[in-house]
């Protein structure tokens, strides 16, 4: 279809009338925001965030209305008006929340007939959950030491009460392993060599 040079130059202008992050990562169970911008002549329109690989095809998840907070289950969407900004915020994240989104923004003209808009494609992305210091820890001292389990001594269970949720910090899981299982297993051995059985004079 043939457009006139007016309306081609204000669509044009209207795909630069909305920014935002072309990408945004998340990790697994967290959240994520997403901040995009628009001009001010779109300060009193509806702003949408939809999913989708094309613009023309995306599927609307959650839109404003006004400047209150609007959800749909872990998605939301406010805007701020006053800075000429939305900001969408994913919580709970999942491996499938992965994909391509966009930022729109969209106003119409007579009456409904004919509308336009603008948008901005941001892909998202789930990364899996970081291990903290403490964790990288306990799965060390598991790999180091296998066979350590409640039953055998103190020392494996004081492990396993850490590494379950326990609030002492790593380094006294680090002394508990490097220092004090080897002293407990040095004093073992020495009560067993003391108790050990002696032989008479004929052997």
């Amino acid at each position: 279809m043939w457009l006139s040079p007016a309306l081609l130059l204000l669509c044009l202008s209207g795909s630069l009338s909305l920014t935002g992050p072309s990408s945004v990562t998340g990790t697994l169970g967290g959240s994520l925001s997403v901040q995009c911008q628009y001009e001010k002549e779109y300060q009193s329109y509806k702003k949408y965030w939809c999913r989708g690989q094309n613009e023309g095809t995306c599927d609307n998840i959650v839109e404003t209305q006004g400047e209150a907070k609007e959800k749909n289950g872990r998605l939301s969407i406010r805007d701020h008006a006053d800075r000429l900004t939305f900001i969408v915020t994913m919580e709970n994240l999942t491996a499938d929340d992965a994909g391509s989104y966009w930022c729109r923004v969209r106003k119409t003209w007579y009456l409904g007939f004919w509308s336009s808009g603008t948008s901005v494609q941001v892909k998202v992305s789930v990364s899996p959950a970081r291990k903290t210091a403490e964790e990288t820890t306990c799965q060390a001292a598991s790999d180091i030491f296998p066979g350590l389990s409640t039953k055998q001594n103190f020392s494996a269970e004081e492990v396993l009460i850490h590494c379950s949720g326990s609030s002492s910090s790593s380094v006294h899981l680090l002394l508990l392993v490097f220092l004090k299982l080897p002293l407990f297993l040095t004093l073992v051995g020495a009560v067993l060599w003391v108790n050990r059985p002696l032989k008479g004079p004929g052997g």
